[in-house]
């Protein structure tokens, strides 16, 4: 038995100074194991078969022949898979049918699974799932996503689908000054650089998925509901994570896997391609906005409509919410919103880097800089202008709104005072330059967490939370947390995380994840100091308490709750190519208190990055006589690359939530909001031209003309 030595409250914080990643050793050396490299005895690996229609019904699986083939243990279909439930309520909603794999004999969109080539080796898996004939019956389908569908209607998502006050029609007759347009954004896709991967396996009679997500509790949970399993009978381990986006929640190729381990009775791994990923990991969706804003002669806004467009697959509906970004962001008399889907023969959407905000920040924030620009106000002043008091939509006061603070700190280090306001006037040699500015906001939510503490037996303390580090530097943040919590040095903490059998846990989404998880610490590391005074004797098993925020998150008072920021860019344009480069991008934002600044600085310019590349590259295409992609991989689908990213600058202004027991925010996803915009409005002031289309191509730019209507 040993003796508690808990320092006292000399020990110098460890929240808010830089920190190196904990595990960043062992990622940098290649110790680091992700879901695809962790060994299994007699492990077998499966390989997905893809639909190659877009609507019709699989008339056979000619398996036999493939059955015959070396080392192939097993083909899984529709005529022969393990059935599975889909009659629940998860932790996001219901499910989308796409993990539903192999239960009847619809192919609802190109890229379904009709599949599973089992095998002891990938090599003779790949060969064999790529020599398995399907044999069709080919419907007529439906890909068009045009701005005047019929059969498009408003949806709820995570949020009303309508919100009207107001009257909208006699507010804009009375307006002085009117902003009409259309803005659209293409299908845009994660692109993490670790495919998705699982391996399933029974043990005891519990299964066990090794796997890459963003939440194991998560994951664990839809599993159980799949299977119809006690959740206690299930776990999910995701100790590593090589990006996630939004994208790595349940999906078809665990569900397989359990499947083909269930039906072999020993380990089987699935690991998707990154053509497999275009079809059956989610997207963005493609988004047509309508932006109407009416103002009086100062530029206050008295008329505010903002509709979005998404599609959505025919079976599940999922809303991609870009015109919440005004609800949250400007008020005026008469203020109307929609989202609205559409449902075609495409692989169901998700969840992708600030979901609605990103998008939706593209469209409102480029219609203001057109608003300032009719009213001859400073971008910057147009918004001061309109700042709301309370929340446009909710008529609830903000926890903490330091949006003008990031646009004033913002335009001090940027050099804004220095800009002529006036378009295509800034010429050198071959390139037009010009600047632009915009909005950003991000909700700060946080999620029922739970953990275990441990004050070991060694004088170390050890954290467990199925949290999900997926490359955000949560592992160091909790590690920091908790120190300061326990008023130890940071190198006395130990934090494991990524397995359901820590306990539920929120997600990594939302910008959540760190904010849901440092409370749940905290309130371990209190109760665990008030256990282990000095002098406490510490057992050789150690002293553990559990937390759970459930409670604490049910009392917070109902306020809106955002991340705020302030994106500048400088962008140049070849008059000759039409090729734009972004020469200088800076941000501040307002994101809570800063748990290490090294990870938080890396996430923010992360995001504006990823706005970059949503800019001027970024835009998956769809074949429609096939409804399939085109250029379904990393060199078809244009991402930015190191050549394409200047100097990026990332800031902040002290914003501690004082809700929250740390008094996190959330930088995740704000960063690259407003991002888009932002570029897009510099590159109206280097061209004199508006781009409402993204990206923002070389031959769009080279069709436009100064003081044409739309690029």
């Amino acid at each position: 038995m040993t003796t508690a030595t808990t320092p006292s409250t000399t020990t110098a914080g460890a929240v808010g100074t830089s920190h190196t990643r904990v595990e960043g050793r062992d990622k940098v050396t290649g110790a680091a194991r992700y879901a695809a490299d962790i060994p299994f005895a007699g492990l077998a690996h499966g390989w997905l078969v893809l639909s190659t229609v877009a609507r019709g019904r699989v008339l056979a699986v000619e398996a036999d022949p493939v059955l015959a083939m070396p080392g192939v243990l097993a083909v899984l279909h529709h005529g022969n898979a393990p059935r599975v439930n889909t009659d629940y309520v998860g932790m996001l909603g219901t499910p989308d049918k796409t993990i539903a794999v192999f239960q009847h004999d619809r192919v609802p969109h190109a890229g379904w699974p009709v599949a599973l080539v089992v095998a002891e080796t990938p090599e003779q898996a790949r060969e064999a799932a790529e020599t398995l004939q399907v044999r069709y019956e080919v419907e007529p389908h439906d890909t068009d996503f045009a701005a005047d569908r019929p059969d498009a209607y408003s949806a709820d998502g995570h949020m009303p689908g309508v919100t009207e006050k107001g009257d909208l029609a006699a507010e804009l007759a009375a307006a002085s000054v009117v902003v009409e347009a259309e803005y659209t954004t293409p299908e845009e896709h994660h692109g993490m650089m670790e495919p998705h991967a699982a391996t399933a396996r029974w043990d005891g009679g519990r299964l066990e998925v090794v796997d890459s997500n963003q939440g194991a509790t998560w994951v664990q949970g839809e599993l159980a509901n799949l299977f119809s399993l006690d959740p206690s009978s299930v776990r999910v381990r995701s100790e590593h994570v090589g990006g996630g986006f939004g994208s790595k929640g349940i999906r078809a190729h665990q569900v397989a896997a359990v499947m083909a381990a269930t039906v072999l009775d020993r380990p089987v791994r699935v690991t998707m391609t990154r053509r497999q990923m275009f079809s059956l990991t989610g997207y963005r969706s493609p988004t047509r906005q309508q932006v109407r804003l009416g103002a009086d002669s100062e530029g206050r806004l008295h008329a505010l409509e903002h509709s979005c467009l998404n599609l959505t697959s025919s079976f599940h509906e999922f809303v991609e919410p870009g015109a919440g970004v005004p609800r949250v962001m400007y008020d005026a008399d008469a203020h109307h919103t929609a989202n609205r889907v559409v449902r075609l023969d495409v692989p169901t959407p998700t969840f992708m880097r600030a979901p609605g905000e990103a998008p939706g920040s593209f469209a409102i924030e480029s219609a203001l800089d057109e608003l300032a620009e009719k009213c001859g106000l400073d971008p910057i002043e147009l918004r001061a202008r309109n700042e709301p008091e309370r929340g446009p939509v909710s008529g609830l006061p903000f926890s903490g709104r330091n949006l003008l603070a990031c646009f004033h700190e913002g335009a001090r280090r940027f050099g804004w005072a220095d800009r002529d306001p006036r378009p295509r006037v800034r010429r050198e040699g071959r390139w037009l330059v010009g600047t632009g500015t915009a909005a950003a906001s991000f909700p700060s939510n946080a999620g029922p967490s739970t953990a275990v503490l441990t004050a070991e037996a060694d004088g170390t303390f050890t954290v467990r939370i199925a949290a999900a580090d997926i490359g955000t530097g949560a592992r160091t943040a909790l590690t920091l947390v908790a120190a300061d919590a326990l008023e130890v040095p940071p190198q006395r903490v130990r934090v494991r995380i990524g397995d359901s059998d820590f306990g539920p846990a929120m997600i990594a989404g939302g910008s959540m994840g760190t904010r849901s998880w440092s409370w749940a610490v905290s309130i371990a590391a209190a109760e665990l100091r008030e256990r282990i005074g000095p002098g406490t004797d510490i057992p050789p098993e150690g002293i553990t308490v559990r937390s759970d925020t459930t409670e604490a998150l049910g009392t917070l008072a109902r306020k809106e709750r955002h991340s705020f920021g302030a994106q500048f860019a400088e962008v140049g344009v070849d008059t000759a190519t039409g090729e734009v480069r972004v020469r200088r991008m800076l941000g501040v934002f307002a994101a809570g208190r800063i748990v290490n600044p090294l990870t938080a600085r890396n996430q923010l310019v992360g995001g504006m990055v990823w706005g970059i590349s949503m800019a001027l590259h970024e835009e998956a295409l769809r074949d429609q006589a096939s409804g399939t992609h085109v250029g379904a991989d990393l060199a078809g689908y244009h991402v930015a690359t190191h050549a394409d990213v200047p100097r990026v600058e990332a800031h902040w202004v002290d914003d501690p939530d004082p809700a929250d027991p740390v008094g996190i925010k959330g930088v995740g996803e704000v960063g690259i909001v407003g991002a888009a915009a932002a570029i897009a409005n510099a590159v109206w002031h280097a061209t004199g031209v508006r781009h409402r289309h993204l990206p923002i191509r070389p031959d769009r730019v080279l069709s436009a003309e100064p003081g044409a209507p739309d690029a």
